[in-house]
């Protein structure tokens, strides 16, 4: 049962609409048509460049958010990431829709903006505001990724790593990020994946002007109706994150292996 709206999709994705003797006919015709167009390959490029921008600023943000939070007390922890958890209670879409209000011209962004000289900031309706509220949307599963393997991690081995004469630095290095890395690679799983195929924050920050494969993918089923060539887009793009999925398995086995 799990399976069948994706098998639906994949057969949607390769057939075609026949005559009064055969229903239907079995073709590639929209991947090929997929792969042979080079605006829908754009904006797949596009799509992946803001799902990397998007993970690596999260990654940024996010591993010394985590890292000062594992290094609170227990009581302050909790408090923390119920702090971070809490937005994520809210629909995302709406918590995008409240980004709207932020971003726009007279704006809250915008009227802080204008007290140190810059004024008329329009962000609404950019890259820049499609990539805030990815990040926005995104940052907590990065975040809770790391805290939970820097939570984890056996204090006793940074204590070793003291004890040998290693500074701050060094430790930080050659023990403590090694090991939190199982995390990262979590994290960036959890934010690379929803956000190259994300279709509603790119249309309601980027109004239409910052089209992303998921917008492609919206556009054939709902607006064009062309269902067959919207599933074998779905298909691509699942295909694609099975790619990264295995690619991540694969990177987290290494590293497993390294630590035996």
């Amino acid at each position: 049962m799990l399976l069948l709206p994706m098998l639906l999709i994949g057969f949607y994705s390769l057939i075609k609409q026949g005559n009064g003797i055969v229903p239907f006919t079995v073709t590639l015709e929209y991947y090929r048509k997929f792969f042979t167009d080079k605006d829908f390959l754009l904006v797949l490029f596009r799509s992946v460049v803001i799902a990397i921008k998007t993970t690596i600023i999260c990654l940024l943000i996010g591993y010394p958010v985590a890292f000062f939070i594992s290094r609170c007390t227990e009581k302050v922890q909790n408090v923390l990431i119920l702090c971070i958890t809490l937005p994520t209670w809210i629909n995302m879409l709406v918590r995008t829709y409240a980004w709207i209000g932020i971003l726009t011209k007279g704006g809250l962004i915008s009227t802080i903006l204008s007290f140190f000289g810059f004024k008329d900031v329009e962000l609404l309706y950019t890259e820049t505001a499609v990539l805030i509220g990815m990040v926005y949307n995104f940052l907590p599963f990065m975040i809770l990724q790391i805290n939970t393997s820097l939570s984890k991690m056996d204090k006793s081995l940074i204590e070793a790593s003291n004890d040998l004469g290693a500074d701050k630095k060094q430790t930080f290095l050659r023990v403590i990020f090694p090991l939190s890395l199982p995390g990262v690679v979590s994290g960036i799983t959890l934010v690379f994946l929803p956000a190259v195929s994300s279709f509603f924050i790119p249309k309601l920050l980027g109004g239409g002007e910052f089209f992303l494969i998921g917008n492609v993918i919206e556009n054939q089923f709902i607006t064009v109706g062309e269902w067959n060539f919207g599933s074998a887009i779905a298909i691509i793009m699942a295909l694609l994150m099975m790619f990264m999925m295995m690619l991540v398995r694969k990177l987290e086995g290494r590293n497993a292996q390294r630590e035996d």
